[in-house]
């Protein structure tokens, strides 16, 4: 895997890190369920979910970050498709955030660059 895929690729992993962060630790905070298009007034009834889908960012984040230290680590035949697997999966779902809501194309995008730039990297060079 070329260097600007692994940059890429961890880049991605850290984005999705803060992702977790403000899903799963921060979302009770004002500035931070309103980045989501969520209300004061709904915030308990969606803190769940949003707890729960921060895990899921969580592991994507752990695939990525892991697969590049798995190359790292001399095993490039494990890291690489880990890796890749995380990005696609990121991208995928930038993809159906950007489809579902348009509003949120800015968090679609935030979420779906660095992979996608990861994946043609992966494939150019």
């Amino acid at each position: 895997m070329s260097v600007v895929a692994q940059i890429a690729v961890v880049l991605a992993g850290l984005v999705h890190v803060l992702i977790f962060a403000m899903e799963s630790v921060l979302f009770s905070r004002p500035q931070v369920y309103r980045r989501f298009r969520a209300r004061a007034e709904d915030v308990a009834t969606v803190q769940g979910w949003a707890f729960n889908q921060g895990w899921y960012n969580l592991f994507l984040a752990a695939g990525a970050i892991g697969g590049v230290i798995a190359v790292h680590a001399g095993n490039a035949a494990a890291g690489r498709p880990v890796a890749l697997f995380s990005c696609a999966c990121m991208l995928g779902a930038a993809l159906v955030l950007a489809c579902s809501d348009r509003r949120m194309l800015r968090g679609a995008l935030m979420q779906g660059v660095l992979p996608l730039m990861a994946l043609l990297a992966a494939i150019t060079f």
